[in-house]
C-alpha cells in the first residue's frame, strides 16, 4: 500500500512538472476612438466632413493564443494564432479567415534561432516598422505613409510562409522569409520573399528590410487566390487605380520594397529617421509602372512616466509615371497619450496630409490611411480621441 501511494505521488509530481514546461497564453488588444475628418468624398461625389467611431485608430484590435512547449536543451515548440476584429460590429476583419493576422507553428532554439511555418509578417514589418511611428503604439494606423505602400503598418501578411529569425549575435539579428505560390506550373505566380537585419547597440537601434512580391496575372481572372498575398487592399494604392479591391499580391508583375531606419535614445526621448522605396512594375488594368519614396523623421518624448508625446513628418514622392504626373505628399502627425496603467491608456492624435500633383495624375490624391474615403481636395485632416486596453 505504501509503495502504491509513493508511486501515485511520483506520477502526479512528474505530470505537474511536464505541465509546467508547457504554456498557452490568451492575449489581445482593443482600440476604439472617435475620428473626425474633413473633405471625405461622399456617396454624392462631393467632399464632406465625417465623424466616425473607428476600431483600431492606432493599433488594430485583435486577440490571440500563443504557446510553447519545452523540448529540452534550449529547444521549444511554439505556435501563435492571432485574429483581428472590428470592435464596432464584432466581425472578423477578414471574412474568410478566423486567424487573419497570424497563424504559425515552429521551433525556437536558444542557440540557432526560430523557424516557423504559416501565415506571418514580412521582414519590413519586423525590422523597419518598429523604427517608424506607424509601426508602433506611438502613432499607428493614421501615421502610415501614403497608401501604406511599404506595409510598415502591417496592412497585409504573407501566406504559405517559411520564416527564420536568428538569435542575437553581439547585437545583430537576421531574418528571412519565403511565401510559396502553392500553384502547380506557377511557381512565381503570387509568391513573396523577404530579408531583414537589425543592430542594437546601447541607445542606437538600426534596422533594414527588403520585400518582393511577384504575380503572373494579367487579368483578375488569372489571380492566384491561394498564393502568398491574398489580402484585399481596402484604402490602398490599388483602390485608387482600379475600381475593385483585388488582392494586393496581384498589384503588379513585380513589387519591390526596401527600407532602413535608425532610432537613437537620449534620456526620456527617442528620435529616428526612416527611408523606404517601393517599385511597382506593370500594374495590371492600368499599364503603369512607378516608384514611391518615403522620408520620415520622428520623435517621441516621455514627459512623465504616464504621459507620452510623439510626432512625425513624412515627405513622399512618386516617380516614373508617363506624362510627368508624379505627385508628392507632405504629412504631419502628432499624438499625446496618458496611461492609467500598463494595460490601459487614452490618447488624442491628429494628422494633416497634403498632395501636390498635376490634374491628370492617377496617384495625386490625399488619403490618410485608415479613413473611409479619400479627400475631394488636395489635403485632408483627421483628429481622433481614443481608448486602448491590452490583456
Amino acid at each position: 500500500m505504501k509503495k502504491l501511494l509513493i508511486t501515485g505521488a511520483t506520477t502526479m509530481l512528474l505530470a505537474g512538472a511536464a505541465h509546467a514546461q508547457s504554456s498557452v497564453t490568451l492575449y489581445g488588444l482593443i482600440d476604439a476612438g472617435v475620428t473626425y475628418s474633413n473633405n471625405q468624398i461622399s456617396t454624392a461625389g462631393n467632399g464632406h466632413s465625417n465623424w466616425e467611431l473607428k476600431s483600431g485608430p492606432v493599433q488594430y484590435s485583435r486577440w490571440g493564443l500563443r504557446g510553447a512547449e519545452d523540448l529540452g536543451a534550449g529547444l521549444k515548440a511554439i505556435f501563435n494564432l492571432e485574429s483581428g476584429f472590428d470592435l464596432n460590429d464584432g466581425q472578423f476583419t477578414s471574412s474568410n479567415r478566423i486567424f487573419n493576422r497570424q497563424a504559425y507553428v515552429g521551433l525556437s532554439s536558444r542557440d540557432y534561432g526560430v523557424l516557423t511555418f504559416g501565415r506571418q509578417t514580412d521582414d519590413m514589418v519586423d525590422f523597419v516598422a518598429p523604427l517608424s511611428l506607424t509601426g508602433t503604439e506611438y502613432g499607428g494606423t493614421h501615421f502610415a505613409h501614403p497608401f501604406d505602400i511599404d506595409n510598415l503598418n502591417d496592412s497585409f501578411q504573407i501566406n504559405n510562409a517559411v520564416k527564420y529569425q536568428s538569435p542575437d549575435f553581439a547585437g545583430f539579428k537576421l531574418g528571412a522569409l519565403y511565401g510559396f505560390s502553392n500553384q502547380a506550373g506557377g511557381f512565381s505566380n503570387n509568391r513573396a520573399y523577404s530579408l531583414g537585419i537589425s543592430y542594437l547597440w546601447g541607445p542606437l537601434n538600426f534596422g533594414a528590410g527588403f520585400l518582393q512580391l511577384n504575380s503572373d496575372a494579367a487579368t483578375p481572372g488569372q489571380l492566384n487566390s491561394n498564393g502568398a498575398v491574398t489580402d484585399t487592399t481596402g484604402s490602398s494604392l490599388l483602390g485608387v487605380l482600379t475600381t475593385q479591391p483585388v488582392p494586393l499580391g496581384a498589384l503588379s508583375s513585380r513589387q519591390q520594397t526596401w527600407g532602413a531606419g535608425v532610432n537613437y535614445a537620449f534620456g526620456p526621448a527617442v528620435a529616428g529617421v526612416v527611408y523606404t522605396q517601393t517599385n511597382l512594375t506593370q500594374l495590371f488594368q492600368t499599364g503603369l509602372s512607378t516608384h514611391v519614396q518615403n522620408f520620415e523623421g520622428n520623435v517621441r518624448y516621455a514627459l512623465t512616466p504616464a504621459v507620452e508625446l510623439s510626432a512625425a513628418y513624412t515627405y513622399s514622392r512618386a516617380g516614373g509615371l508617363a506624362g510627368g504626373g508624379n505627385p508628392h505628399w507632405n504629412q504631419v502627425s502628432a499624438m499625446a497619450g496618458y496611461s492609467f496603467s500598463r494595460r490601459t491608456d487614452v490618447y488624442v492624435q491628429g494628422v494633416w496630409q497634403g498632395v501636390s500633383a498635376s490634374s491628370n495624375s492617377p496617384l495625386g490624391v490625399a488619403w490618410i490611411n485608415g479613413l473611409t474615403a479619400p479627400s475631394s481636395t488636395s489635403n485632408q485632416v483627421e483628429a481622433t480621441v481614443g481608448l486602448r486596453h491590452r490583456f
